[in-house]
């Protein structure tokens, strides 16, 4: 009778087992999610712009006003100083991006920089040299002998053609007035034939309305040349870089440029400006007064935008590169860009502009 007792009461823990096994099974089948497809993988390539914030070497150039950046000037440009210079920049070029292509960026367009050399110290810098950076650049008419350049790296870009576009601005008591040419490149990104413009737009000095006109001035140029190659390609993929001194919803960019930030409503020709919403998002790539703007912008071509792109690569994200080491921590600026000159003191920052990039991509 002892055994027979024993026997059911293995018998209904066995049962009782059972059903706790089905009953979690069964759970666990429930909650359990559906399958879903892996995500779309891509590749990347990052398009930059930096303002390299008064890049020059320290020899005399005589037909052009440098001399504020001489050793014998009012801030004893030493070669000790360059020498930081050329390192502090490559140490910001060789970051961007990189959190997302190690490569950091494929092009880069670069304003403020005196001449070629400064550029050759640059790329063969220890931090840059394995990227083999190569650039584009012309000399330009801007009376402090400041230019404008675009480097890249030829495992994803190559250059076919080049041309400085000239902005010559009102006369100044019959005197001819340029400012900084633009610099465009038409190559081959990844397979992509793309049309690069890398502008640096005249100031604000005397204020922005006094100034608007020769803004203005600069981005209609830019625009005409744009218009000539949409008159050949409406589905070319143009890419437009540089500190236009002014911000996305200002009216040298948004009329006389012709862009917008709305997708939705933006007219067939217009360029797409992203900055729009980064600037609207409180982010900014200078200050001035605690007002934050976004003067360094990078605008491109609908022909860029998916699901309607052209060729292989597309727009992804827009971002503002701002990493710690590169902001002032303390005092009346702090949250600011940490800028290499106070005047003239030697602040052995970086820029007083904070660089941006945009990721373009490509789906393997």
């Amino acid at each position: 009778m002892r055994y027979i007792k024993n026997t059911l009461h293995h018998l209904f823990a066995l049962v009782c087992f059972a059903t706790i096994v089905a009953s979690c099974t069964a759970t666990i089948k429930k909650d359990a999610p559906t399958f879903k497809p892996m995500p779309d993988r891509h590749h990347s390539c990052i398009a930059a712009f930096y303002n390299f914030e008064n890049f020059y070497d320290t020899i005399d150039n005589p037909v052009v006003d440098d001399e504020e950046f001489l050793p014998s000037g009012a801030k004893h440009y030493s070669s000790f100083i360059y020498q930081k210079k050329v390192s502090n920049l490559a140490t910001v070029v060789q970051k961007i991006g990189a959190d997302m292509n190690d490569d950091g960026p494929a092009i880069l367009g670069a304003v403020e920089i005196e001449n070629d050399t400064v550029l050759q110290d640059l790329i063969k810098h220890p931090l840059l040299k394995n990227r083999g950076y190569l650039f584009v650049h012309e000399n330009s008419k801007d009376r402090r002998g400041i230019d404008v350049a675009l480097l890249y790296q030829p495992k994803y870009f190559r250059p076919l053609i080049h041309q400085s576009l000239t902005v010559q601005l009102p006369p100044k008591k019959n005197i001819e007035t340029f400012t900084r040419d633009i610099l465009y490149v038409k190559g081959i990104l990844l397979g992509d034939t793309v049309h690069i413009y890398v502008n640096h737009w005249p100031s604000r000095r005397g204020g922005q309305k006094r100034s608007t006109e020769a803004r203005s001035k600069a981005a209609r140029v830019c625009r005409s040349h744009i218009n000539t190659i949409l008159a050949e390609d409406q589905a070319a993929k143009i890419i437009v870089m540089g500190d236009l001194n002014d911000n996305p919803s200002d009216y040298s960019v948004s009329h006389a440029l012709q862009s917008s930030g709305g997708l939705k409503m933006i007219k067939k020709s217009d360029l797409y400006n992203p900055w729009v919403e980064v600037l609207a998002k409180g982010n900014g790539t200078l200050a001035n007064r605690d007002a934050w703007g976004i003067f360094d912008q990078i605008l491109v071509s609908q022909s860029w935008i998916p699901p309607r792109h052209r060729g292989r690569l597309f727009l992804g994200s827009s971002y503002v590169f701002k990493a710690f080491f590169m902001v002032e921590h303390q005092g009346r600026f702090k949250g600011y860009p940490l800028r290499t000159w106070d005047g003239n003191q030697f602040r052995n920052g970086f820029s007083d502009h904070f660089p941006t990039f945009v990721v373009l991509l490509e789906k393997i």
